[in-house]
């Protein structure tokens, strides 16, 4: 099975007055050159205000640095649009903190590949909602989409990136599901993570898109199932059911949950907010 930046890390529980964090997601920038039907942060392809500079990003990193030794996802918006951000992830690797990237893999190109690599990205993560050309443009708003993606892939391949895909799960595409793991498994990711909608931002005008109690069930049980059927390393993200469902799963299958086994789903308890996780937004606001 393929390595993960989360599956073995050394963290230290605490520091201090409170938990360190052990994950920050890092929107460098809001603009994007997507729509995405469902992003929280509603991002549109136009210059936003009072983005952090690069210095207030390098100090930014030098603070968190500081106290905590987090994986660091350089996120958006599109993250790629920043000229400056391999600057940033090269600096943070300088300074010992783990980078990866959170991309849609349209602005992917040999150079961009290059500068991964240089700057020690640890992963890159792209977004696929659908197995196929039509299901996933239409989430994304922006015709092909889905062939840039699977293009922006391709280059990561053959740089030697590791790369990772995620999916949000929504009524329209979770029939896709099997489907959409079966293509990240066939692309050669080192994991498929997914992620129940959060109702925010654009997702707020999309909230009927939300699965059923009952489906969110199956679907969670259906994939700890895959954990034993797939080289890939799988964790469901804002699915705190998860962490139940695994546990009882395990007793009864006669496991023992380890870090080594399961990942961050055996350290979290379904969910790192308020815990080990922060958000930094595009002006440097943080929240937990």
């Amino acid at each position: 099975m393929n390595g993960h930046p989360h599956k073995h890390a050394k963290h230290d529980e605490q520091k201090g007055d409170g938990p360190l964090p052990r994950l920050i997601a890092w929107e460098l920038t809001r603009t994007c050159n997507l729509s995405c039907i469902h992003c929280r942060a509603a991002s549109i392809d136009k210059p936003y205000p009072n983005e952090l500079t690069t210095e207030e990003c390098m100090n930014l990193l030098d603070e968190v640095a500081s106290f905590a030794s987090p994986i660091m996802i350089l996120t958006g918006g599109e993250p790629l649009l920043r000229p400056d951000v391999f600057e940033i992830a090269a600096y943070g690797t300088q300074i010992g903190l783990r980078m990866v990237l959170a991309t849609n893999g349209l602005l992917i190109d040999t150079e961009t590949t290059k500068q991964m690599r240089e700057a020690s990205i640890q992963r890159v993560s792209i977004s696929l909602d659908g197995a196929t050309a039509d299901s996933h443009d239409k989430f994304r708003q922006v015709a092909g989409a889905f062939a840039g993606s699977l293009r922006g892939i391709d280059l990561l391949k053959k740089a030697s990136v590791e790369f990772q895909i995620n999916t949000t799960i929504t009524r329209e595409n979770l029939h896709e599901l099997p489907d959409i793991q079966k293509l990240a498994e066939d692309l050669g990711a080192a994991a498929h993570h997914i992620f129940l909608l959060v109702p925010t931002g654009r997702g707020k005008d999309f909230k009927e898109q939300e699965i059923a109690a009952k489906d969110y069930e199956q679907t969670l049980h259906w994939f700890y199932d895959q954990s034993d059927m797939v080289d890939m390393q799988l964790k469901a993200t804002c699915a705190p059911h998860y962490y139940r469902i695994m546990r009882q799963r395990a007793k009864e299958d006669g496991k023992k949950i380890t870090v080594e086994s399961h990942g961050m789903d055996a350290v979290t308890r379904g969910c790192l907010g308020g815990t080990a996780f922060l958000f930094i937004s595009h002006v440097g606001q943080v929240q937990p």
